[in-house]
């Protein structure tokens, strides 16, 4: 079961990149957004007032904003880069290789800004997935033609978006629903991009089939279904497992990529998704020590917990990443850490 999650898991993230690229071709990225996200935020503001009132309780209007602003880098800055970047002509499976960096940089900064702490072999596991990275990148950028240079810069801005939004959101000591975070990225990414839109003069969407065909698959599978697997697997396995499994989204997309619009995939791509499925392995095998991120203290940002007394304790060397980074989003929002339940690329609410 397991093993068919995770399967479906990488599937419906890398498809986020798909949608990119076939909304790419029938309407500009900020077109393709706000009829991504106006529509999603109608049906889950929607919900929240009918189904979910009571997960909004008690929360403060600080809280609130504090899940704006990480709506702000994890869904609306990160997926902005993305979708510019491709329409560039950076392709699919490189946007997603870039991308897959975060774990390792979210890893490298937990240590110094959060005293969470990577076991040796889930470092050698990390290191693993970014020469994957570094091997497939390479070869599509000398396989791409009229491609700016500085367009491979435009994922890593997203990535590094994502990278502040998931500390900015484990420096939280007030648990979010994913629902009520779900619904805050959501809403603020549709006034984001509507805005954006129509400044641009870009709001009208095109009569296109194709167009909505794209809003439909990436509301559906990337946001849906990879945003609710995320979590899913996320409270069974940790969250070092499920950034193993992100570094599967680059050399999947790249395959798909190169099946659905003829992208560059040659003996180094190939190569390149070798490394990156031995780097989960390695990965893998280190979850002796990696508890279920749901049997951790909800609030464990920063290296702390709570006592029983309620007073902040430093808790000792960890062998898990921390906090997950947040998701793609394309997936997904940022997200409150995973914790008895619930966010963070984490469980909280997504963004996609």
């Amino acid at each position: 079961m397991n093993a068919l999650l995770s399967i479906a898991f990488v599937l419906c993230w890398s498809s986020g990149f798909i949608g990119a690229k076939l909304g790419a071709g029938s309407a500009a990225a900020v077109t393709v957004l706000m009829w991504r996200f106006l529509p999603l935020a109608v049906i889950l503001l929607v919900a929240a007032a009918t189904l979910g009132r009571a997960s909004w309780r008690g929360l403060a209007a600080r809280d609130v904003v504090r899940q704006a602003a990480i709506g702000v880098l994890s869904q609306s800055g990160y997926l902005l880069t993305v979708y510019y970047a491709i329409q560039l002509g950076v392709s699919s499976g490189t946007t997603a290789l870039i991308d897959g960096v975060q774990p390792l940089v979210a890893g490298a900064l937990a240590g110094p800004l959060l005293g969470q702490y990577v076991s040796r072999r889930q470092w050698l596991g990390l290191c693993l997935g970014v020469a994957g990275v570094a091997l497939v990148t390479t070869a599509d950028a000398m396989a791409a033609t009229g491609v700016a240079a500085w367009a491979y810069l435009v994922p890593f801005l997203g990535m590094l978006s994502l990278v502040a939004a998931t500390f900015l959101e484990s420096r939280s000591r007030t648990r979010v629903a994913p629902g009520v975070a779900l619904t805050v990225h959501c809403a603020t990414s549709a006034v984001l991009f509507t805005v954006f839109a129509v400044a641009a003069g870009a709001a009208a969407p095109p009569a296109e089939a194709g167009f909505w065909a794209a809003v439909v698959w990436l509301v559906v599978l990337s946001t849906f279904g990879g945003y609710g697997l995320y979590w899913l697997i996320l409270r069974r396995s940790g969250v070092t497992k499920v950034n193993a499994l992100m570094f599967l989204m680059a050399p999947v997309t790249a395959v798909w990529g190169a099946v659905m619009f003829g992208e560059a995939f040659g003996v180094q791509t190939g190569l390149g998704l070798a490394v990156g499925l031995a780097a989960v392995a390695v990965v893998q095998r280190d979850g002796r020590g990696d508890r279920r991120e749901s049997d951790d203290d909800p609030r464990k940002a920063g290296g702390y917990a709570r006592s029983t007394g309620g007073a902040p304790r430093k808790i000792g060397r960890s062998r898990k990443t921390g906090r997950s980074p947040l998701p793609d989003p394309h997936s997904l929002p940022v997200c409150p850490a995973p914790k008895p339940q619930d966010s963070g690329h984490r469980l909280s609410g997504g963004c996609s």
